[in-house]
């Protein structure tokens, strides 16, 4: 009882920490013109894209067959459409919100990033019960990559209108869910394969729809100089370095 007991604490802190660095760092951040929101938005895009084609869907794909896959994928797109459709209904209800459009994206990113993170949680506790020094190069990882993650979510959120404390909250609480995979990691040890394949699927779905549907028609909307394009693939590179880390 105590190793899931610890195991839960592990992924829960390694699963805030870096979303809250990176939540610190974004609303610290004083500078608030397009074409800097723009650059930032296209970052985070690229890094997100990275870690869907070079990290989730390759994983899943080492667990599952391809239609298991593209159901998952399908499925994780399915949802963020839905929740896409539930906040901007909310949204709209706000009258005294100035920038919509970026707190719209800041609710979606937040919401992808919470269900990114348990496959994540799921990858601790189930690295844990093979040995603790992957349990632990695991969770050091994906608190690296927490980090620029926490930021992307931050910005707009801030730039939207919610006020500083608030926004931290939230990037805690997208942080839990890693907490959350990590104790079934723990409780279940050998998951079976196939389930972690939907998960990693899904959360790449969501992803690939928040890249899609999200961020990139946000920073072009904000601006549309060569700067964002530049980010955007910054972002894919340094993806792929966090990922390496691992």
């Amino acid at each position: 009882m105590n190793y899931i007991i610890n195991t839960f604490l592990i992924g829960l802190f390694f699963g805030t920490f870096g979303t809250t660095v990176g939540g610190i760092i974004g609303v610290t951040i004083n500078k608030n013109s397009n074409k800097f929101l723009s650059t930032i938005l296209s970052f985070a895009s690229g890094l997100m894209i990275s870690i869907v084609c070079f990290d989730l869907i390759p994983e899943a794909m080492k667990l599952a067959n391809i239609l298991n896959i593209i159901i998952g994928i399908l499925f994780g797109i399915v949802i963020m459409i839905i929740c896409d459709i539930f906040v901007q209904k909310k949204i709209n209800k706000r009258d005294s919100v100035s920038n919509n459009s970026l707190l719209k994206t800041g609710i979606i990113v937040s919401i992808g990033l919470a269900i990114h993170n348990f496959p994540e949680g799921l990858a601790i506790g189930s690295g844990f019960g093979a040995s603790i020094v992957l349990g632990y190069s695991l969770a050091v990882a994906i608190c690296l990559h927490d980090i620029p993650e926490g930021i992307s979510m931050a910005i707009p959120l801030k730039s939207g209108g919610i006020s500083k404390l608030k926004v931290i909250a939230y990037v805690i609480l997208s942080g839990v869910t890693t907490g959350i995979g990590a104790f079934l990691g723990a409780i279940v040890g050998e998951i079976s394969q196939h389930t972690i394949a939907l998960c990693l699927s899904f959360s790449a779905g969501a992803m690939l729809y928040i890249v899609s549907g999200e961020l990139i028609p946000e920073s072009n909307k904000l601006y549309s100089g060569k700067w964002s394009t530049v980010a955007n693939m910054l972002g894919i590179i340094i993806g792929l370095i966090v990922i390496n880390i691992n």
